[in-house]
């Protein structure tokens, strides 16, 4: 079975339609007269090196014989041995290489193929050779032309065959620039609207390129020498004597003149089809703008060009209404000029209609028809087998009428090939169409079962091509029984086509096609499927990348699941570059490293058998904005300057802002400061200036992406100089010793100087004693020592800025000290105040201001423990300061440890140091509660007993009165058991715990007390061993079947359970392992209570008493924090003293809490099958 898709693309489908609507041919097997079906052109220009090939080829039922006629007589081949006739064809070879010479064979040339049932025969095909003449020597004058004249260098290339293309060049083969002033017209001569200095060289050349022979033909260098009349000396005047450049006044400026075409008229002949060429190419200074206009009417439109600087007009496939008259209009800043060129456009002659052949059974009627149309109109003569048919001879059967013959009751030997030849002065048509006079039963070409395939909704075509004569009568029926097909939904063409317009699924099927005439009936079957269109479900997306980036394009699809698609990627309409960094994936476009060349429009095409779809997403590439350029300075005064610039590329993102920066080449060559920014859309600034500063500038671009690399910098400018306008900042006066003051300043940049020899006036005084200033003038230096002051007296001080051209303002006075010393004396009847175990409060009274001998900065507390009251071991002494600014005489000593015995002393502090410290304050702190029992080991299980062993507390913080040991079962659901509490003596360090029950998993606290209270607990978990003979026994029932039975259904319910725990746990409910830390949860918290969802009571340091049975603790650990009414301000500052982000103090301010052990560390011993069991019984 043949297959056949058909397209569903509007020109591919208008293409199919031209090939199955367009005439019936006769099958070869029939008899029929020639036709023509291949010859040269009519105007044949060949290449004289090589074999001249005129082409002449024909079909026809017998195969026709050929012959030819040269210059309008016969051209008997045979009798030359160059010229040879291709086997079964009439092409001839006329052999060139062998000896021929070309010329010999130039002239008009017929091909005539003939059989018994006609003869056609060919155009009239023109043979020439192409020539390429050389250029005619001649001696070139050099042209001496005046700066501003108009200039014209004729090219005058040698006559070819067909015309050369005209270019100009010089002498290194580069092709010479054109302009609006300097530009080729269309007969190849070189135009100059004015010339210039730069046109002055010795080698304008014209080339003249021939293409059929592939040779390039040189004229002679012209040489061409611009004057300007400013520059020119005597000798050159002496030179060019007696010419009109001698004495010639300046270059002065001029109105257009028409260079070509010239006066203010000309006419034009064009012919229908052609390219329309209009020139206008005009003098002048300025350069002349030209402009073009149609009279009386528009230019046309999508057919209107403008080349050559619209110097020219370019109308294509000109018809005769684009005649009419056409003006130029060169005009500059003196005035205009203007030319009309009245352009006819002839025609010659196209056809109309012209005859097709015409098969016919005996005695049926039809007619040839031939009309052609041109201007001037053609003329119709018709011709018969090649011989006009006025001298033809008779058939009774036809009649001429002008451009028509008709035929009535025809008979076989009616049949013949007539020729219609319509001409006029511009050229001719010639057209072959026979009458085929024959008998013939129906023939349907289309090859049975045949196969098309088209998309849902798109149109469907079915041919059935067929023969006959008479013409048979088309019918088509769908489906085995089905009945004719009528109605809208079909269109039935002449050539037998059935057009389904939109067919749709329930149109696929089975189509028959029946042809009958007369003489019989003939069917042919064909098939029609339906196939789902190719659909793009995910199109490439607007992608905005930044440069060296990656992006991508999706393009996803979906088709007919028995077509095979193929998709194809371009980049504005054109194939991917041939690059490593374009990635075509299943279903996507990845590009790396992305280049701003890859800027543009990305298309996906899917192509199927049957249709075709496509998707397009703009990539737009942004990057940082390229540096401004051509930076100018205007407007310069001696304070500010104007500075203008053109912005660089902005890269796809438009420039948000310029920065201007500048550099003093003056005092900090290469180094460059901020000096303002402007908007995006500001392309120019007036700048501030300060005196004496030698200014370059550069601009930088900023978008969204960043900042461009900086511009050029501008030209250098130096202000003038001007006494200082500002004085040295941040003044300050602090002596560095007893007796000096140091006076210290910020120096000014060197462009603040405003001129030459920058100096400082430093002036002081003492405050409130002094009248007088004392100065002193310095240079070079940022400070001054004043030497011999007295100790922390006031100081008035001021710095003024200087230079050669005059003073600074008047500065402001600041104030400064002398030299601080040591303080004198230390703080006295100190004391101390023991507010708790971890926090005493120091007091203590201020020093006379007069002692400190400087800036009071605070008070220093130094303390350290001297030893533990429970322990009664020294230890190495660690001193710790806190500092408390100001003039307090107070503060808080946080971090103490409980039962210790502490010393402190005060100290005050000044600028210069610490002064003496007071004598040394003893105090001690009471007991706290005791850390928790440094270990707590369980050893030595048994049916019913546990060994308990602990060590004590690392910080007892006081006299340990005794242990408390609570303990409770747990069992295999995790639940707790009653807990039991045992008070311990604190000299025990042991333990045996006895009536236990067997193979019980039980949990321990365990904490240590003092007189104050509990100190926080350690906990354990520990299991009793199991029975010996329980063990047995429940071996025993392990190796029943029935027990096994019941594992089994058992393990089964177990997998079952964690298969829904996960699940639960994967939608975020709770999970096994958090319910069993909730199920061995420290009882220090009490539970949620579960029927109204609040929170049980807080149990605080003082309280350690576990959680009743089946209790749980959140995860978190909640410390009460101990009231106080002292405020932070009453802690000082030190080395040691570090608080927390809540205040608390770091350090040793309460016990170290020793870390519990994790809830989840449970015994390692694993649990024993008689415990699983136990637990499902």
């Amino acid at each position: 079975m043949e297959k056949m898709s058909i397209p569903t693309s509007k020109t591919s489908l208008v293409l199919f339609l031209c090939q199955i609507i367009s005439a019936l041919d006769v099958p070869l097997d029939l008899s029929q007269p020639p036709t023509i079906t291949q010859q040269s052109p009519k105007d044949y220009i060949v290449d004289p090196r090589e074999n001249i090939v005129i082409q002449c080829e024909a079909k026809g039922k017998p195969p026709p014989s050929f012959s030819w006629t040269r210059n309008g007589t016969h051209f008997d081949i045979d009798k030359d041995a160059q010229v040879t006739m291709k086997p079964n064809s009439g092409t001839l070879v006329i052999n060139i290489m062998n000896g021929g010479k070309a010329e010999a064979y130039e002239g008009v040339y017929q091909c005539t193929a003939r059989n018994e049932r006609g003869a056609a025969i060919s155009n009239n095909i023109v043979i020439r050779p192409s020539r390429s003449p050389l250029w005619t020597k001649e001696k070139l004058e050099p042209n001496h032309v005046r700066e501003g004249d108009s200039l014209v260098l004729h090219c005058r290339p040698p006559v070819g065959l067909p015309p050369p293309i005209i270019f100009w060049m010089d002498n290194a083969f580069q092709r010479l620039p054109q302009s609006e002033r300097v530009s080729q017209g269309l007969n190849g001569d070189l135009y100059f609207s004015n010339v210039q200095p730069e046109d002055t060289r010795e080698d304008y050349i014209c080339y003249a390129r021939f293409n059929h022979t592939q040779t390039i033909q040189q004229k002679q260098p012209i040489s061409v020498k611009v004057f300007s009349m400013d520059s020119l000396n005597d000798t050159i005047a002496a030179n060019l004597s007696d010419t009109d450049i001698y004495g010639a006044k300046p270059v002065t400026e001029r109105q257009p003149v028409l260079l070509t075409p010239t006066g203010s008229t000309s006419t034009k002949v064009e012919l229908r089809g052609n390219v329309l060429l209009l020139e206008c190419i005009a003098a002048g200074l300025p350069t002349p703008v030209i402009r073009w206009i149609k009279e009386g009417g528009e230019l046309p439109a999508n057919r209107t060009f403008f080349e050559n600087f619209k110097k020219t007009l370019k109308i294509i496939d000109v018809s005769e209404a684009d005649s009419g008259n056409y003006k130029c209009i060169a005009r500059n800043t003196l005035g205009s000029v203007h030319h009309v060129i009245s352009v006819t456009v002839k025609a010659a002659p196209y056809w109309i209609t012209a005859p097709r052949n015409l098969v016919l059974s005996p005695g049926e009627d039809g007619t040839l028809i031939c009309r052609a149309n041109g201007n001037p109109k053609p003329s119709i003569s018709w011709l018969t087998n090649g011989v006009p048919i006025a001298i033809a001879p008779e058939d009774p059967s036809r009649k001429v009428d002008g451009d028509t013959i008709i035929f009535s009751h025809v008979q076989e030997r009616s049949s013949a090939v007539y020729q219609c030849n319509a001409s006029n002065e511009y050229g001719y048509l010639l057209a072959n169409a026979f009458v085929n006079v024959l008998a013939e039963p129906p023939r349907i070409l289309t090859p049975a079962n045949k196969l098309y395939q088209v998309i849902a909704d798109s149109p469907a075509l079915l041919d059935c091509a067929y023969f006959g004569s008479p013409k048979p009568e088309i019918e088509w029926f769908k489906g085995v029984k089905g009945s004719i097909l009528r109605g809208n939904e079909y269109i039935f063409h002449d050539n037998g086509t059935l057009e389904i317009p939109v067919a749709q699924k329930n149109s696929a099927g089975t189509y028959t096609c029946v042809a009958r005439n007369e003489l019989g009936k003939i069917q042919n079957e064909v098939q029609l499927e339906i196939k789902d269109p190719t659909m793009i479900i995910k199109q490439p997306e607007y992608k905005v990348i930044q440069r060296y980036g990656q992006v991508s394009f999706e393009c996803i699809i979906k088709h007919d699941s028995t077509l095979l698609p193929t998709v194809t990627w371009l980049k504005d309409n054109d194939e991917l570059p041939d690059d490593e960094r374009f990635l075509v994936g299943k279903d996507n476009l990845t590009i790396m490293n992305v280049t701003d060349k890859d800027d543009g429009t990305y298309t996906c095409i899917v192509n199927t058998t049957l249709d075709s779809v496509s998707a397009s997403a703009v990539l737009t590439v942004v990057a940082r904005p390229n540096p401004p350029f051509d930076l100018e300075l205007t407007g310069q005064l001696e304070r500010s300057i104007d500075l203008s610039w053109i912005p660089g590329d902005e890269n796809n993102s438009p420039i948000t802002n310029f920065v201007i920066e500048y550099e003093d080449a003056l005092h900090e060559p290469g180094v460059w400061h901020y000096q303002t920014e402007v908007p995006g859309t500001q392309t120019t600034v007036q700048l501030k200036l300060s005196p004496y500063v030698n200014y370059s500038f550069r601009v930088i671009a900023v978008n969204k992406i960043g900042r461009s690399q900086p511009s050029e910098p501008s030209e250098q400018y130096l202000t003038k100089s001007a006494s200082p306008d500002e004085n040295p900042a941040n003044v300050q006066g602090i002596g560095s010793e007893p007796d000096n003051l140091v006076i210290t300043w910020e120096p000014l940049k060197g462009f603040q100087s405003n001129g030459p020899g920058l100096q400082y006036k430093v002036s002081w005084r003492q405050k409130d004693v002094d009248d007088e200033w004392t100065s002193v003038i310095v240079a070079n230096v940022s400070k001054y020592i004043v030497s011999g002051t007295p100790t922390f007296v006031p100081y008035e001080v001021k710095v003024q800025a200087l230079n050669d051209l005059g003073y600074a303002p008047e500065p402001s006075e600041v104030i400064g000290h002398s030299g601080e010393d040591l303080p004198m004396v230390a703080p006295g009847n100190v004391q101390v105040h023991v507010i708790n175990s971890t926090l005493a409060k120091v007091h203590w009274d201020p020093v006379p201001l007069k002692t400190v001998r400087g800036h009071l900065q605070g008070y220093k507390v130094y303390y350290w423990k001297v030893q533990s009251l429970s322990r009664r071991s020294r230890r190495h002494i660690e001193k710790k300061i806190l500092t408390f600014r100001g003039n307090k005489t107070f503060g808080m000593l946080p971090g103490l440890e409980p039962y210790s015995s502490y010393k402190l002393n005060v100290r005050v502090v000044n600028g210069k140091g610490e002064g003496p410290a007071s004598p040394d304050k003893v105090f001690k702190t009471p007991e706290g509660v005791p850390s928790s029992p440094s270990f707590l080991k369980i050893t030595n299980p048994t049916l019913d007993s546990l060994t308990l062993e602990w060590g004590s507390p690392t910080h007892p913080n006081g006299v340990l009165t005794s242990y408390t040991l609570k303990f409770q079962p747990i069992n295999n659901t995790h639940e707790l058991g009653p807990l039991v509490e045992i008070r311990i003596p604190a000299n025990e360090s042991s333990l045996i715990l006895k009536n236990l029950n067997y193979s019980t998993r039980y949990k321990f606290y365990f904490n240590a007390q003092t007189s104050v209270g509990s100190g926080s607990q350690i906990t354990e978990e520990a299991v009793t061993i199991m029975d010996e003979a329980m063990a047995s026994r429940q071996v025993d029932i392990a190796t029943q079947g029935w027990f096994i039975g019941l594992m089994c259904a058992v393990a089964l319910l177990i997998l079952i359970l964690l298969i829904v725990c996960f699940i639960r746990r994967n939608k975020g409910g709770k999970y096994p392992v958090k319910e069993k830390e909730d199920a061995h949860a420290d009882p220090e918290i009490q539970p949620m209570k579960e029927d109204d969802g609040t929170f049980g009571e807080y149990s605080d340091a003082e309280d350690h008493k576990p959680l009743k049975k089946g209790s749980r603790t959140p995860s978190d650990r909640t410390v009460k924090k101990e009231d106080s009414d002292d405020s932070l301000v009453d802690y000082g500052e030190g080395v040691n003293g570090q608080f927390n982000e809540d205040g608390s103090f770091i350090g040793q301010y309460s016990g170290k809490k020793e870390k519990e052990p994790a809830e989840g560390n449970e015994s390692s011993e694993a649990p024993s099958p008689v415990n699983a069991m136990n637990s499902f019984v």
